[in-house]
C-alpha cells in the first residue's frame, strides 16, 4: 500500500502540485478510517507532547508544584516566544527555584512577530525562554525534581524520558522501534500512524483511573488555553479557537498533526510525507469538517484550506484542495 494524496494545489486549471500522506481516523478500538499506511512508522515530534506531559501529572509532581490548568497548556506546547510564552516559562521556573540556565532546549529566534521585532531591534539574542519547547521542558524539569534525577533530563536513559517511553508505548500500544533527537535535543520516540491516532483516541475517550484523568487534565487544559499551546496566527491556536474547545489540536514539526475529538471519543493523526507544513494543515482542517466539528463556512476552514491563493498584487493565481477521495 502506498500513501495517499491528500492535497493539490491548482494554477491556471492545471494541477501544479501534490502532497501525498497517511491519515487516520481511530477510536480506542483502532482505525475506524484511514487513508494511505496506517502502519507506517512516524515520528510523531511535537504532536505527542500531551504524551510526553503524562509523566508530569501521574507521578504527582504536577500537584506537588500546584501547576495550574495554563502551565499544564503550556508544557504540550510549541508557542510562538510570545512575551505571554517567555513570561510564563520564566515564572513557572522561578516558582521551581530554576532558572532559564536549566533548560536544555537551546536557543532560537521567536516565531512571534512583536518579539522577534523587540529581539531585533534591541540588538538582544533569544535565550532558551523563547524555545518553542520551553512549555515542555519546564514540565521535565518539574518532574525530574520531583524523582530526584540529575541535571540531564534529555539523555534517553534519564529517568524523565524513561518514563516518557514507558507511557508512550502504553497509550500507543506498541513497542517503539527507536527514538530520534528532537529539534529541543529530548528523545522523541517513533510508532506507526495508526498507535499515534490510537492513542489520541484514548485521550479523547480516557478510562477512570490515574492515566485516564491525567489524560483528560491535559486536554481540558489545551482546550481552555489555546493561545499557550501555540500563539496568534497558529495553526493549533486558531483551530481550536474556531472549534469552540471542543477538540484539542496539535502539530508537530515535518508536517505531522493530531486532534482530540472528546465528544466523539475520536482522536486523528496524520503525515505529509514531504514535511510540508501547508499541506498538514491543509488534511487536518479537511478532517476536522469531515468529522463535523468545524463548520466548513467558518474563516478557519478557508485560511487554511479554501480560500484563493492570491500573489503579491492581491490577484488569484490558483487554489488549494483535497484530492479525490480525501477525505470520503
Amino acid at each position: 500500500m502506498r500513501s495517499a494524496e491528500l492535497i493539490e494545489l491548482w494554477r491556471g486549471g492545471q494541477r501544479e502540485s501534490s502532497h501525498c500522506g497517511d491519515a487516520v481516523i481511530c477510536d480506542t478500538k483502532g482505525v475506524i478510517e484511514a487513508w494511505g499506511r496506517p502502519e507506517q512508522i512516524v515520528f510523531p515530534r511535537s504532536s505527542c507532547k500531551m504524551i510526553q506531559a503524562l509523566p508530569l501529572i501521574e507521578s504527582g509532581a504536577a500537584d506537588a508544584a500546584g501547576l495550574t490548568d495554563r502551565q499544564l497548556a503550556l508544557a504540550c506546547a510549541s508557542h510562538s516566544g510570545a512575551r505571554i510564552h517567555v513570561d510564563a516559562v520564566d515564572q513557572w521556573l522561578r516558582g521551581l527555584g530554576m532558572g532559564e540556565s536549566d533548560l536544555r532546549c537551546g536557543c532560537h529566534m521567536p516565531r512571534d512577530a512583536d518579539e522577534n521585532r523587540r529581539l531585533t531591534c534591541g540588538d538582544e539574542s533569544p535565550c532558551q525562554l523563547h524555545n518553542n519547547c520551553s512549555g515542555k521542558h519546564a514540565g521535565f524539569l518539574t518532574l525530574n525534581r520531583h524523582l530526584g534525577g540529575g541535571t540531564e533530563y534529555v539523555d534517553p536513559d534519564h529517568p524523565v524520558q524513561q518514563a516518557v517511553k514507558a507511557a508512550f508505548e502504553e497509550v500507543t500500544a506498541e513497542t517503539s522501534p527507536g527514538y530520534g533527537i528532537d529539534g529541543c535535543s529530548a528523545p522523541n520516540w517513533s510508532c506507526s500512524l495508526a498507535g499515534l491516532g490510537r492513542a489520541m483516541a484514548g485521550f479523547a475517550d480516557p478510562p477512570d483511573d490515574t492515566r485516564g484523568r491525567a489524560m483528560r487534565r491535559l486536554v481540558d487544559a489545551m482546550r481552555a488555553h489555546p493561545e499557550m499551546v501555540a500563539g496568534e496566527g497558529r495553526a493549533c491556536t486558531i483551530l481550536m479557537r474556531a472549534m469552540g474547545g471542543r477538540v484539542a489540536a496539535k502539530t508537530g514539526a515535518e508536517a505531522v498533526f493530531v486532534a482530540i475529538l472528546p465528544d466523539q471519543g475520536l482522536g486523528v493523526a496524520l503525515k505529509v510525507t514531504d514535511g510540508a507544513t501547508r499541506a498538514a494543515e491543509a488534511a487536518i482542517t479537511a478532517l476536522l469538517v469531515h468529522l463535523g466539528v468545524l463548520p466548513e463556512n467558518d474563516p478557519a476552514v478557508g485560511r487554511f484550506l479554501t480560500d484563493p491563493i492570491r500573489n503579491w498584487r492581491g490577484m488569484v493565481t490558483g487554489d488549494m484542495r483535497t484530492a479525490p477521495g480525501f477525505p470520503a
